[in-house]
């Protein structure tokens, strides 16, 4: 039982959640309906990715053996067989898409995309530099878009454009990881690897974290926004964004241990701290 948990990757559901940005910084997260409908489009996507996840580990196994953490996984370990990670896949994938058609038909599209993406990542375009880091970005943007259309919320330019600069800042940091283990020894697993090296992925991870600042700062400070939600104070949250970037290049550069973003979430308690009062001080500007 524990080896099937661990297959379904229950701790990386919480990637899902994006599922729950648009309605929330509508301000409209306690709306019973919307709230329930954003649990649903959670459930979905979360068991849409779990069933990718087997699919990855089934492709991966031979490259998994051979790296340090992966090597544990259960079926590189050899505790869970090849057709059962498929059966439970192919389950999955059925539940998924079946709910999704029954709840709303444009949400069903985003599933589907979202599943056709990753097949295509894992049957071979995660072996391209740069157009890995995009796909991996855009799964993170299909969630808001599926999030905001189920809920019925409109989804604004920057809750996209910062999805995307935070999802490509924390998939770049991961890749830089491996570059680390291939420094120390370890087999080059990621035929992408080969497209980068530190000092492409430091300059870009710079880059990111810049831009990233920079936009979040417009958005807090624009008429638009402050309008919206009545408030001029939304400027004050740029503390815990700034503070949890800068924490998270010091874990990716001088700690060397950002091969895991979610253990990251879970383990680290600056990050949870900052995201928490990050959260909570919207929470207070928006509905309180």
């Amino acid at each position: 039982m524990i080896a099937f948990i661990r297959l379904l990757r229950l701790k990386h559901w919480v990637k899902n959640t994006f599922v729950f940005l648009p309605v929330f910084f509508a301000g409209e997260l306690f709306s019973n309906d919307k709230f329930y409908e954003c649990v649903a489009g959670f459930i979905i996507f979360s068991f849409s990715a779990s069933a990718i996840y087997a699919l990855n580990d089934i492709f991966d196994v031979e490259e998994d053996r051979q790296h340090p953490d992966k090597r544990n996984r259960p079926i590189a370990a050899g505790k869970i067989s090849v057709k059962s990670a498929i059966l439970i896949a192919v389950v999955l994938f059925v539940i998924s898409v079946g709910t999704a058609y029954y709840l709303d038909f444009f949400f069903f599209i985003c599933i589907v995309f979202y599943i056709a993406l990753n097949l295509a990542y894992s049957f071979g375009l995660k072996n391209i530099a740069i157009l890995d880091l995009f796909i991996v970005a855009f799964g993170f943007l299909l969630r808001v878009i599926a999030g905001g259309e189920i809920s019925e919320v409109p989804v604004s330019h920057w809750l996209l454009i910062m999805v995307l600069l935070l999802s490509l800042f924390l998939v770049l940091a991961k890749r830089r990881d491996d570059l680390i283990l291939v420094e120390n020894g370890t087999k080059n697993i990621r035929k992408a690897s080969s497209g980068y090296n530190l000092d492409f992925t430091n300059a870009c991870l710079t880059l990111l974290s810049a831009v990233m600042i920079v936009s979040y700062i417009m958005y807090t400070v624009s008429d638009e926004v402050q309008e919206r939600y009545d408030s001029k104070y939304l400027f004050l949250t740029c503390i815990f964004v700034i503070a949890g970037l800068m924490r998270y290049l010091q874990i990716t550069m001088v700690e060397k241990k950002s091969g895991s973003p979610v253990k990251i979430l879970y383990k680290d308690a600056f990050i949870f701290v900052v995201l928490l009062a990050w959260v909570l001080s919207f929470y207070i500007l928006l509905y309180a």
